[in-house]
């Protein structure tokens, strides 16, 4: 179950695309770190209703918050999805900020993180913010192998629809 919280964690290397630095921040990431959980409540679930045998709901609710390093994510809930003593899936609802000091803040309403194929989604009122950098959209997914990241508008999303990206130049030295 902690490995799967640190894959919560890989969620910050989404701000990567907020400003001019390539390289995802997951990567620069120390994930030997130990991490720290802490919430309001947490229930854990063997074989839920709705799910097979081998499967355990762990969930996190009221102000959680996740700490490795100095990465941090807060949510109103975590809900880790353990398969055959595996984790298989991160879910994060509600109010998701994720910083992080090299990457910036991404914010969303609800986030997935697929453990086997590593790919990292965050939904809802997407934010992505580094420094004074902003982009904006509905959806966003990291493949965290790959490290290609899609930013879409959405059907639904502000702006008609479309990404909005906001980037402010650095002051020019000794320029007019």
């Amino acid at each position: 179950m902690t490995r799967a919280l640190l894959l919560c964690l890989l969620f910050a290397s989404a701000p990567a695309l907020a400003g001019p630095a390539p390289a995802p921040a997951a990567i620069r990431h120390n994930s030997s770190e130990p991490i720290d959980v802490s919430a309001d409540n947490f229930v854990a679930e063997k074989v839920p209703v709705k799910s097979g045998p081998g499967v355990i709901n762990g969930t996190y609710s009221g102000n959680v918050i996740v700490r490795q390093g100095d990465m941090r994510l807060r949510a109103d809930t975590v809900r880790l999805l353990i398969v055959d003593g595996h984790a298989d899936r991160a879910f994060a609802n509600g109010h998701i900020v994720i910083d992080s000091p090299n990457s910036g803040t991404a914010t969303g309403d609800s986030g997935v993180y697929e453990v086997g194929p590593r790919i990292a989604t965050l939904t809802g009122h997407v934010v992505l913010t580094k420094e004074k950098n902003v982009m904006r959209g509905q959806q966003l997914t990291v493949n965290l192998i790959t490290g290609v990241a899609k930013l879409g508008g959405g059907v639904a999303g502000t702006h008609g629809g479309r990404v909005q990206g906001i980037f402010t130049p650095p002051p020019q030295s000794g320029g007019k």
